[in-house]
This record gives C-alpha cells, sequence and structure tokens, in this order.
C-alpha cells in the first residue's frame, strides 16, 4: 500500500513531574540528557524475539530509508529487570528511542507524568496514520492507561472460548449465545463423558478471567473500573453473583477432575487432544492451534466463540476481553523527525508484515494483501478488525498483591474450598489496604 506524503510534526515533550525518577545509572544508548536521537534504540526484554526480528525485517524493507536516517539499535534486558532498568534509565535522562514499557501500567504512568511517553493519538494523528492502529486495541489500551493512548500495540490478544465442533456436533449443541445456554451446552457434553471445559487451576487466572467475563456482561464494560475507583466493592452482591456463577461450573463438575493441580500446557493438551469440548484462553493459544503435532483435533475442528451474553446484563457479547501483551513505547524527549518517520512507517507495515511473516495479530491494520495465514488466525484478525471496543480481564486494574490473592484462590473458588463470598472477601481486602 503507497500513502501519501504525511505531515511530520515534533511532538513536544510532557511536562516533568516534580519528584521524577532520580536514580543513577551509565547510559544506554538513549542520548544521556540529549534532546536528538542518534540511532533508533530499542530497548526490550530479552525474552522477546519476534518484535525486534520484525522491526529489524522490516529496517531492512519497508522502513530502509527511514533506518538509514537513523539506524536501527536494539538492546536487550532480561523481564526481571526490566521495571528497574526502566527507572534507573529516566533518572539519568537517558531512555532510548523505543523502549518496553514495563510490567505494570502504574510504571507507564510514571515515565509519562515525567515527559518520557509520547502521546501516540497525537503523533499520529500528525502522521495521518492514526487509522493504521485497529479501534480495539486503542481502546484497551486506553482503558489500561487511564484514557491516554501511549503504547504501541505490537502483540493483540483477544480472548474467548475455543471449542469443539466435533464434539459439539455429537452431543447437538449449538453455539451458546448466553450464559445460560452455555451451562445448558455444559450439562449437555458433560453426559457424552466428555469433559466440558478446560482450566488450568495451577496457573489460577485462566478461571479468574471468566469471573471478570462475567461482570462485564452483566454490569458493563465499567464493572471493574468501578471497584478501581472505589464506587463499588467486590463483596456487592452483584458482584459476588459473578464469582457465584462460575464456582458453580465447578461444583456440577464441568472443569473436570483435578483442576486446582492442572498447569496451563496440561490444560492446552487437554482441549488439543479431544479431552475438553471448550478452552477459554487468549489469541496467543493460536501458535498452539496452528501447531499439526500438538493440535491433535485439526485445525479445521477448532472454532472460536465470544463470552456469551448474561440475559438481562448491560453488557456486549462484541466487546472481547483483550490484552496488549508487554506493551512498547517512545521517549518523548527524543522524538523529532526522523522519529517520526520510523513511527509512521512502522504503523504502516507492521501489521502486515507480522502477519505475513510470522502469523502473529497485532493492533496495527494489515495495509496490505496477506497470503497463506491459517484460516483460524485470518479470522481471529478479521474479528479483530471489526471490532471497536473492548474490555479488560479480571485483575487489570488491581495490585499485585490483589491479583496474587485472587489468582491463587481461584481453584478454591470452583473446588468450593472456599465460597464466592468467601473469595471476593480476599480479594477485596488486598485492595481496601
Amino acid at each position: 500500500m503507497t500513502r501519501p506524503m504525511r505531515r511530520k510534526a515534533v511532538l513536544a515533550p510532557l511536562a516533568a513531574s516534580a519528584g521524577a525518577l532520580a536514580l543513577v545509572l551509565t547510559g544506554c544508548g538513549g542520548g544521556g540528557g540529549s534532546t536528538t536521537a542518534t540511532s533508533f534504540t530499542y530497548l526490550i526484554n530479552s525474552e522477546n524475539t519476534m518484535i525486534p526480528g520484525q522491526i529489524t525485517a522490516l529496517s531492512e524493507n519497508q522502513c530502509k530509508a527511514e533506518n538509514t536516517a537513523l539506524p536501527l539499535k536494539v538492546e536487550t534486558v532480561p523481564q526481571t529487570n526490566l521495571d528497574q532498568k526502566l527507572q534507573l534509565l529516566a533518572g539519568q535522562n537517558s531512555l532510548p528511542v523505543m523502549y518496553a514499557a514495563g510490567n505494570a501500567p502504574d510504571l507507564t504512568k510514571t515515565l509519562d507524568g515525567s515527559g518520557n511517553v509520547v502521546d501516540f493519538e497525537q503523533a499520529l494523528t500528525d502522521l495521518d496514520a492514526l487509522d493504521d492502529i485497529e479501534p480495539a486495541a486503542i481502546s484497551t489500551i486506553k482503558a489500561l492507561y487511564g484514557g491516554k493512548f501511549n503504547v504501541l500495540p505490537y502483540q493483540y490478544n483477544i480472548e474467548g472460548i475455543w471449542y469443539n465442533k466435533q464434539i459439539f456436533a455429537d452431543a447437538g449443541v449449538e453455539i451458546p449465545q448466553t450464559w445460560d445456554e452455555l451451562v445448558t451446552a455444559a450439562d449437555t457434553i458433560s453426559k457424552t463423558g466428555v469433559t466440558p471445559f478446560s482450566a488450568s487451576g495451577e496457573q489460577g487466572w485462566p478461571l479468574t478471567r471468566l469471573v471478570g467475563d462475567y461482570l462485564f456482561r452483566d454490569l458493563g464494560a465499567d464493572a471493574l473500573q468501578k471497584v478501581a475507583d472505589g464506587d463499588a466493592k467486590l463483596t456487592d452482591p452483584e458482584y459476588v453473583e459473578a464469582a457465584a456463577a462460575v464456582a458453580d461450573l465447578g461444583a456440577k463438575g464441568y472443569f473436570g477432575q483435578g483442576v486446582g493441580s492442572i498447569d496451563y500446557d496440561t490444560a492446552a493438551q487437554q482441549f488439543l487432544t479431544g479431552k475438553a469440548a471448550m478452552f477459554y484462553m487468549g489469541s496467543w493459544i493460536l501458535e498452539s492451534m496452528n501447531d499439526e503435532t500438538a493440535n491433535q483435533i485439526g485445525i479445521d475442528n477448532v472454532g472460536f466463540m465470544p463470552f456469551p451474553a448474561v440475559e438481562g446484563g448491560t453488557g456486549s457479547i462484541d466487546e472481547y476481553p483483550a490484552n496488549v501483551g508487554l506493551p512498547t513505547t517512545m521517549n518523548a524527549k527524543l522524538y523529532d523527525d526522523k522519529v517520526g518517520d520510523w513511527l509512521g512507517c512502522i504503523a504502516e507495515n507492521y501489521g502486515s508484515a507480522a502477519l505475513q511473516d510470522q502469523g502473529t495479530i497485532s493492533g496495527f491494520k494489515t495495509n496490505t494483501e496477506v497470503t497463506g495465514v491459517a484460516p483460524l488466525t485470518q479470522e481471529i484478525q478479521t474479528t479483530i478488525s471489526e471490532s471497536t471496543s473492548s474490555v479488560l480481564w479480571f485483575e487489570a486494574l488491581f495490585s499485585t498483591k490483589a491479583t496474587t490473592t485472587s489468582q491463587t484462590n481461584a481453584a478454591q473458588l470452583v473446588t468450593g474450598a472456599i465460597s464466592p463470598e468467601e473469595f471476593m472477601q480476599l480479594v477485596q481486602a488486598d485492595l481496601d489496604n
């Protein structure tokens, strides 16, 4: 796709906040206080090779001119050390041009307050490139970052229920549109001797995702924002109802035996070997779905459906739970025309290149024709493209302590070891402290 010449604009740095992270570290190629970058330095966690690999590929092809003007330089740090590294570099005014934004939104918000984060809504508008970003991805980012579009969606995942088409057909089950229909379908499938749902109680979050989704469908997209704002509590009856609905699935045995000791890989294997009819998971599982060795039920036998509506609820079935993985941002203090050229080129080309080269989905639109993509992957890409808004997940706005409490008690919730009221009380207590 050829785009007309874009207007370039220099984005002014955001106002620095008092008490910015005043820590010391020797420079990391970010500029050491300079307002002009000499290279397009990208700092990312060493575990992630996909994104820097794709940016490197762009630098040798679609973004070759931008790379000549401002050469790409990739630097890495272990993810466990990422937050500390970012804080140290910010204190030294040495953050690179582009960097992984940290393991929690709060750090990005702090860096934003000290003028180290680009306002991408403004920058991409100035570059006539805002339309290169999927609206659903922007919705997810704004929900995570206090209404601001300040990270880039190199990774974008939607979540829903993957299902075994053959098991559904054999049981005479249609795709459920409501929660009650989902429970009925699980009951019908259970009577055939197949486990209705595969889930990891050891990780916990695949179960708490269900609680959050029920809340979003029942109370609306702002259900957990109200909890974060102090306008509601998880112990309120309508919130406990969501935990009770998921606990009821466990009480009826729909998660099978030993759910509390099942890890992520085992849960995925149960679905991919036909031992479970449904599997709630994000679109990152597509890699396994498209792996003929791992997926023994066959890719054509896998369907995807949204979390169903709750009858009488105010939420929309079209709002998919979503996340942007470990996001990336840019340094507002080093943003100039050359960096803007890079941003515009990435926005225009990354979505198509990542889908074509790696079969991975991002929050960038696919602006050129992509061939040879697995049908299920293309289906999910189309679903994302047709979505205009999204919701988060149960713990997205929780503190670290509350998140841990939620996930470590999820298995107890579905096995009946604790009641729905007790589960919500435990998590709310951490939110209150």
